[in-house]
């Protein structure tokens, strides 16, 4: 196992697969599957694991049967499992079902946001702040993605002040943890370091996450070049699943197998153990009928 946990040197994982991931695969995966799958990631260690989508069916198909997974999962002490929701609607329903943790979502891009939901980011905001104001009222943690933040399918170039203002829009908002995400996956270090440093002039780095797709195969570099600056919260997916629906050639996202096992080479600490969470993206593959996007399952499975 990795080194004994400090402040400085342990990372927190948010393990994403089972919605970011799951949403964008092609093959649509039963319920017990599903269920099975987040079992199977709370026995590797992971304090976070993001359950389900409690968007409309008509959006998201793959996650039609959110009510039926996250009643159906086995809730580990410890552990949060955070939905995403888009409205007050679907903050009712995560609730009916025992949510204690939702997530909240917008785009630093205006092109991205109106392509999308039909609204500015000003408006995309407003719609969900009806979400944290319930929440603040029921004790619900809030986290709050801000999508497409080195660059959007639509306008190219997006710039980092508008990121700065959404993410700061956010955390006023009342979201404790703001992930920025590289949607499309065109980031490079330099230009992760950058935007992580200018964020964090405006919000403290201990409310920060990166969220990276491998699009160009540049994210573990976006992710060590965001720790050395001090973030200390990583999302990722196991298998690496998911894939954009918007970039050409998307691989998904980083991959935890991945991400955990640099992150252990490097001395860091995760709580994670990387052969269960390997055993899991293989699996997960298997029911996916594709080949794993880890390449430390890759190596680990190779006969």
């Amino acid at each position: 196992m990795n080194t004994p946990s400090s402040a400085a040197n342990h990372v927190r994982i948010v393990e994403v697969g089972a919605r970011d991931g799951l949403q964008n695969e092609k093959t649509l995966l039963p319920a017990d599957v599903k269920i099975a799958l987040i079992d199977r990631l709370s026995s590797t260690g992971l304090t976070t694991i993001e359950a389900t989508s409690f968007v409309s069916p008509k959006w998201v198909p793959q996650l039609a049967d959110a009510a039926e997974v996250f009643a159906g999962i086995r809730k580990v002490p410890g552990v949060s499992y955070p939905v995403l929701v888009p409205n007050l609607q679907g903050y009712e329903r995560a609730r009916a079902v025992g949510a204690t943790e939702v997530a909240v979502f917008s785009a630093a891009s205006e092109a991205f946001n109106r392509k999308n939901i039909n609204a500015s980011i000003d408006e995309s905001i407003e719609r969900f702040l009806p979400v944290l104001e319930r929440a603040s009222a029921d004790g619900v943690k809030v986290r709050g993605y801000v999508s497409t933040v080195l660059g959007c399918p639509y306008q190219g170039d997006v710039p980092v002040a508008d990121v700065v203002r959404v993410a700061q829009r956010l955390h006023a908002a009342g979201c404790y943890e703001i992930s920025l995400g590289d949607t499309i996956g065109v980031g490079t270090p330099a230009k992760a370091r950058a935007m992580l440093r200018a964020v964090a002039a405006e919000v403290p780095m201990g409310a920060l996450a990166v969220h990276f797709h491998d699009t160009y195969g540049q994210a573990l570099a976006n992710i060590l070049a965001c720790l050395e600056e001090g973030v200390r919260v990583v999302d990722s997916a196991v298998s690496g699943t998911g894939g954009c629906p918007y970039a050409k050639g998307a691989t998904g996202n980083v991959a935890s197998e991945d991400v955990v096992y640099m992150l252990h080479g490097m001395g860091m600490h995760t709580g994670v153990d990387l052969d269960l969470l390997v055993a899991t993206g293989a699996w997960l593959a298997a029911q996916l009928h594709k080949e794993t996007a880890s390449r430390v399952t890759r190596a680990r499975t190779a006969a």
